[in-house]
This record gives structure tokens, C-alpha cells and sequence, in this order.
């Protein structure tokens, strides 16, 4: 079948991040002299890992811009079930919780850090087999998934609006040309449990399926001590996935998935002492039921050109929820008493066609030297909104539409045999219509411009060295919330242009890897969010959620991936990087200037590596390490993080039909953050303001057992 192929991944991916141009270029020349050094070794072979989310596909080091392919068919790592679990490995790459799961992502220190009123249009795309996911990434749970790719800096041409700082684009496994089946089990501590069954193989001489089943549960990280209950934070994530692939001859393919991700997780995770004990009577709820299908179709038409056409479409039901007060009725003579929630049913459809040069004589444009892309995207999504709040007289509901359309190309035009220019350009209308039962109506419409310039050149020992520019763009939009002063309400597009230089290397004779990139970003009408606190009749607090424009902001820094495999038993990876970041000329909603101040959710440092060894006779061993430095939860509040390093490793045997491991996740049992807060929540100092923070996963120890056919 031409569409059932095996895709080979690295072995990792990991990261860092910077704090000064100093170290950025020490970084990059010890990479470099580190590479030049190792040139006289023994042959290796290196993996081949095929990147899907650009326009055209293309091997990881031929694409000339900056992204991390993880893989999760190398079955040694630690047991991964959910996006969050993984991002840490891919350089400059953050999340913030204020939920269940981490799924609000920034990268290069860009990205929403939570969700409580429409509307929100994301600054990373998520991408699920085609289907968009962005701004539900809940819904990313990880079982039978190929690899990760995840894109850094705007994707101005490939995905617009939706990916100012970068795109994530999870493909799971394609059907295999025998037949194939595999169960695997998991155990650990925190009642941790998992069952997980594929089967694939063909349905005659041009069809194949693949079929995957996961069930996964476990009951949390806190307890609660009002309710005597350990389980009010626990996950319980069940997972399908269908994928048909028909091949009705050697020039077309038509590939349909289909899916269903049913999320019942609990939402207990604030305590008053900023621990794992909490007090809520009323413990909240982050529930998410999310139906997905798309349909691809890929044909040589006829013979020199490519022409591919997909759909998406993706429903979901979310009801997030939570105790506001954090404690019980009683807890203090002067304490109040409430709750919040959101159900939210949201619908996504979208539509891409391309058409594309093909690889022989003939197709390409003047006199064959120049490569193309044409295409049309569109978009529609649809939330309606219903907010049960105990301080609102009536539930408050809204409904939510964005239309989006766009026209996008770009030309690679062969200089000669080594050099390559790529001019490309998107553009995008974007239009959003909004009503509520408060009598709140906005209905923006704005047009919007993207692209990029690019240089690669091939060097003579093999390696890719690029430069270029992009440019993208993220849709203006409006603040909902009812008791928000009018000139607070609506906040313009913002802009980013991309400055990167790059270079990829494979140094067959050492067996190493090298991917490095410089970029430097500029950032107009920043779109902050940000909030104001505001003293209620009764004494209590209203927090109010919102997002303006800042005047303009940069971010530059360094992403080195390397992977070194200096004996056929040992593997090791050490992938660094750094983050600069800060505002230009910016007062937030509280009056605070914070002009030349770090911007949230952008850790200075970030580091990811490790080392695999292969043992006799199917025994392995693996250990990692991660971390990051402090950074600020928030552009309204000086709350920040604390640093921190993590260790996991994992040991086990793997035989032709079976596997068995033992691993251990945070091995410390350090403290790490995932969101924090700034306000007055604690009757016992009389609601003073002060940081509050969720704590992430603690120490996790399990075991996972596979067994296939």
C-alpha cells in the first residue's frame, strides 16, 4: 500500500533555554566544535524521521526551520499517557495546568496560560491527525500515537492564526501490512492503572485498519481532608481510535480516522498552605467528551503534480468546574462560599485542499527550478457557553462563532544544486460573531498577512545551514466579562516577526545528531493576558479575567538537539537551550509599568538529557534528566516559580513478543508548579493578597507490560 510506511523517530528530544546573547553563542560554538571534534569514528547509521506537518513532507534534518520530533514508539521511555507528560522534552516549550492536565501551551515563552470566558484564540495550534484541537488540548492523550511534532516560531504560511509561537501536529500509527496485535498493562502508585489493546493489519490486497483501546485512571496527587477522600483530583481517561487506509492504486491514497476521547477527571488541585491538602467541600470537575474524524485524500494528478484534500471535524462537550472558596461552609466565621463552572459544547470543522509540484522533470516552473504550493484552508468553529456562577443572579450563557478563510502559497526556487530560496505567503480572513444573555455583542472581522523568506544551503559533509524571516499573526479580539470598564473590552491583532538561523548535521561517523537554531522575535500590540481584582459588597474578591495589548515585546534565545550514540549499546542525548525574554513600553490593567520585565511562562533555562543503555540479551537501562529555570506565573502578578531538576529513569527486558519495565518519574519527589496565582483567597489573614500555586506530579513509580502477536 503506498500509504502504510514505518516511520523511525529519535531516539529523544530535549531542551534548554537562554539568558543572555553570551551564552547563547558559547552554546552554539561548543555544539559546533563539539561536532567537528568527533568526525573520525566508527560507521553508524542514522534514523531516518519524516516530518508531516509542513507543507510538503520532508525528513527532520531537510526541514529548514526549528522543530522537535518525539517519538512514542520507543517503547523503553517512561510510560507516557497525556501531551503534558512529554513536553518537557522539546526545547523552549512550557505549559500551565489550572486544570486536570496541562493544556494550555506556550513556546519561545508565547502562549495562553488559561481559560475561563469566550473568546480564545490560541497562539499554538494543536493538531490531532488533522483534526484541530487547538485551545482543547485536554483531549491530547497519547496511546497509539506515532510521534510528536512540535513546530517553534509562527507557521505564518502553513496554519496561520492559530500558531503565532509554533504548531504541535500528533499523528498516531498507521495500519501494518500483516497483522498485528498488542495488550499492555500498567500499574503504579496513586492506584494507577491502565489497560491499553491495538489491533491492526489488512482488510484485503489495497485496505488496511488499525483499531486502539486505552482505559486509564488514577486517583491524583492530593488528598482531601474535609471529605476524607484521596481521589478528588484523579484521572479517568478512556481512548479510541479508528483509522482506515485505502490505496485503490499505487497514485492515490485515502486515509480515514475517526476517535472518541472521554475525559472524566476530577478538579481539586488549590490548598490555602499551598500543599496537597485540600479543604473543599465542593471539589470541581474537568470533564471532556470529544468525538473526532477526518478524512484525507492524496493523488499524483496525473503523475507530476500532487494534489491533497482533508477534512476535520471534531465536537466536544467540556464541563470545567471548581470550589472558588477552597474550603467548607464553617471553615472561618468571615469566610464565604462559592463555586464556578463552565459547560461548553464546541464544534470545529475545517477544510484544506493544496496542490503540488511534483518530484520529475516538467512540473516545477521556470525552466524546472523552482518548486510550488498553492492552497485554500478554512475554518469554522462554534462555542456556546453556560456559566453557573453562585454570585450571578441567573446562569450566564454566550455563543461564540469564528469563521476563518484563507489563501495560501509559496515557491522554493533552486539557485543551484546546494542553494535553495523559499518565498511564501498567507492570507487570512478572520471573522467572529459574539451574543450573550448580558446584552454583550461584538462581531470583529480582521484581515490578516503571514508568510516567510528563507535560505538553506546543503554544506559539503552533509549538513543544512538556513536563514530567514516570518511572519505571523494572531486575530484581534474582546473582553466579555460584564463588570470590565468599556475601554478595557477590545484588543487589536498582534504580530510576530521570526529572525532564525540554522543548522542540522549528521555526523555518520560518530553517530550524532546536531540541530541548533538562533532566533530573535518581535512582537507588536502583544496580546497580554492579564486581570484585575475587585473588592466584592460582601468583602470577598471578584477576580476578573482578561487580555489587552501590550505596545511590543521581545524574545530571543537558542535550541540545540543533540544525540549521540558513541557505542551501538549507548544512546545519549543533551539538548540545551535558552530564553530571553521582556516587554517594551507596557502598563497592565493594575497600572504596573513592566517595560522592560520578563514575560510569563518563559523560563530562562530548559534542559532535557539522558543516556540509554542497551544491555545483553533484550535488557536496557535509561536515565533522564529535566528541568527549568524560575518564571513568572503571570504579566499581572510577581508570583514566579522555583526552579527545579528532575530525575526518571526506567530499566526492563524486551523480547521479539513481549516487554517488561519499571519506571520511575521524578525520582526526588521535587516540588514543581504548573500554575500560580496572585490574589486574596484565605479568610485567616483577612484575605490579604498572596501567590497560590498548583503543585505538578509528585515522585511516580510503575510498571508497564506488553504483550503482541
Amino acid at each position: 500500500m503506498a500509504l502504510l510506511r514505518s516511520i523511525q523517530s529519535p531516539k529523544e528530544s530535549a531542551v534548554c533555554q537562554l539568558g543572555s546573547q553570551s551564552k547563547i553563542l558559547s552554546l552554539v560554538l561548543l555544539a559546533s566544535l563539539w561536532g567537528a571534534q568527533t568526525v573520525d569514528a566508527n560507521d553508524s547509521v542514522v534514523e531516518e524521521i519524516v516530518v508531516h506537518g509542513e507543507l510538503r513532507d520532508n525528513t527532520l534534518m531537510s526541514t529548514p526551520s526549528s522543530v522537535s520530533v518525539i517519538s512514542l514508539t520507543d517503547w523503553r521511555a517512561g510510560t507516557v499517557n497525556h501531551l503534558e507528560e512529554l513536553l518537557s522534552r522539546a526545547p523552549n516549550v512550557n505549559f500551565s495546568s489550572g486544570a486536570s492536565r496541562g493544556r494550555f501551551i506556550q513556546i519561545r515563552g508565547i502562549g495562553e496560560r488559561g481559560q475561563f470566558a469566550e473568546p480564545l484564540n490560541p497562539s499554538v495550534g494543536l493538531l490531532l491527525d488533522g483534526v484541530d484541537m487547538s485551545g482543547i488540548g485536554t483531549a491530547a492523550t497519547l496511546f497509539d500515537i506515532n510521534q510528536v511534532e512540535i513546530f517553534r516560531g509562527p507557521q505564518g504560511t502553513v496554519y496561520g492564526a492559530n500558531a503565532l509561537a509554533g504548531l504541535i501536529n500528533v499523528t498516531s500509527n498507521d495500519p501494518t501490512e500483516n497483522f498485528y496485535a498488542r495488550l499492555t498493562l500498567d500499574a503504579g502508585d496513586f492506584d494507577s492503572q491502565g489497560i491499553g489493546a491495538v489491533v491492526s493489519g489488512p482488510l484485503g490486497e489495497r485496505l488496511g485498519f488499525r483499531i486502539a483501546l486505552k482505559s486509564y485512571r488514577d486517583d491524583g496527587f492530593i488528598k482531601n481532608a474535609f471529605l476524607g477522600r484521596d481521589n478528588t483530583a484523579n484521572h479517568d481517561e478512556r481512548t479510541f481510535r479508528g483509522k482506515l487506509v485505502w490505496s485503490p492504486n499505487d497514485q492515490s491514497d485515502l486515509t480515514f480516522n475517526i476517535g472518541r476521547i472521554d475525559v472524566d477527571n476530577g478538579y481539586d488541585n488549590f490548598s490555602l498552605d499551598n500543599d496537597r491538602i485540600t479543604l473543599s467541600d465542593q471539589p470541581g470537575q474537568d470533564i471532556q467528551e470529544t468525538t473526532y474524524a477526518s478524512l484525507k485524500w492524496a493523488a499524483e494528478w496525473p503523475n507530476t503534480h500532487r494534489l491533497e484534500v482533508s477534512i476535520g471535524h471534531t465536537d466536544s462537550d467540556i464541563d470545567y468546574g471548581y470550589d472558588e472558596d477552597w474550603t467548607f461552609v464553617g471553615f472561618h466565621p468571615f469566610g464565604y462560599s462559592s463555586t464556578d463552572r463552565y459547560l461548553r459544547d464546541r464544534q470545529t470543522t475545517t477544510f484544506d485542499a493544496r496542490l503540488l509540484s511534483g518530484p520529475v522533470s516538467g512540473s516545477r516552473l521556470f525552466d524546472d527550478t523552482t518548486d510550488w504550493v498553492i492552497g485554500a484552508f478554512a475554518l469554522r468553529q462554534s462555542v456556546a457557553l453556560s456559566r453557573e456562577y453562585t454570585f450571578l443572579p441567573a446562569p450566564f450563557a454566550s455563543d461564540f462563532e469564528i469563521d476563518r478563510f484563507a489563501l495560501y502559497g509559496e515557491l522554493t526556487h533552486h539557485l543551484n544544486e546546494r542553494t535553495r530560496l523559499t518565498v511564501g505567503l498567507r492570507g487570512e480572513q478572520h471573522r467572529a460573531e459574539y451574543r450573550d444573555t448580558e446584552a454583550v455583542r461584538f462581531d470583529p472581522t480582521d484581515t490578516l498577512l503571514g508568510g516567510r523568506l528563507q535560505i538553506e544551503r546543503d554544506l559539503t559533509n552533509g549538513a543544512l545551514l538556513y536563514a530567514g524571516v516570518t511572519r505571523g499573526y494572531k486575530a484581534g479580539g474582546f473582553n466579555t466579562s460584564g463588570t470590565l470598564d468599556a475601554d478595557l473590552r477590545e484588543f487589536d491583532p498582534e504580530v510576530l516577526w521570526n529572525y532564525e538561523v540554522g543548522l542540522k548535521g549528521s555526523w555518520r561517523e560518530t553517530k550524532l545528531q546536531a540541530r541548533i537554531a538562533i532566533f530573535y522575535m518581535q512582537r507588536d500590540d502583544v496580546q497580554v493576558n492579564t486581570s484585575i481584582i475587585r473588592d466584592r459588597p460582601d468583602g470577598s474578591v471578584e477576580f476578573i479575567d482578561f487580555t489587552g495589548n501590550a505596545a511590543e515585546g521581545t524574545n530571543a534565545g537558542v535550541e540545540v538537539e543533540l544525540t549521540w550514540a558513541p557505542t551501538d549499546k549507548l544512546t545519549t542525548f543533551a539538548n540545551v537551550g535558552f530564553l530571553e525574554t521582556e516587554f517594551e513600553d507596557y502598563i497592565n490593567g493594575a497600572g504596573d509599568n513592566l517595560s522592560g520585565r520578563d514575560q510569563a511562562q518563559a523560563p530562562a533555562y530548559q534542559f532535557y538529557l539522558g543516556a540509554d543503555y542497551q544491555f545483553e540479551r533484550g535488557w536496557y537501562a535509561r536515565l533522564e534528566f529535566e528541568g527549568r529555570d524560575e518564571y513568572f506565573f503571570s504579566d499581572s502578578h510577581d508570583a514566579v516559580s522555583d526552579a527545579y531538576a528532575l530525575v526518571n529513569a526506567s530499566i526492563g527486558y524486551g523480547a521479539e513478543r513481549w516487554a517488561v519495565k519499571l519506571w520511575a518519574r521524578n525520582l526526588t519527589d521535587e516540588d514543581v508548579f504548573v500554575r500560580g496565582f496572585f490574589f486574596g483567597n484565605d479568610p485567616r489573614d483577612g484575605y490579604t493578597p498572596r501567590g497560590f500555586t498548583q503543585l505538578g506530579e509528585p515522585r511516580r513509580i510503575g510498571m508497564s507490560v506488553s504483550f503482541s502477536l
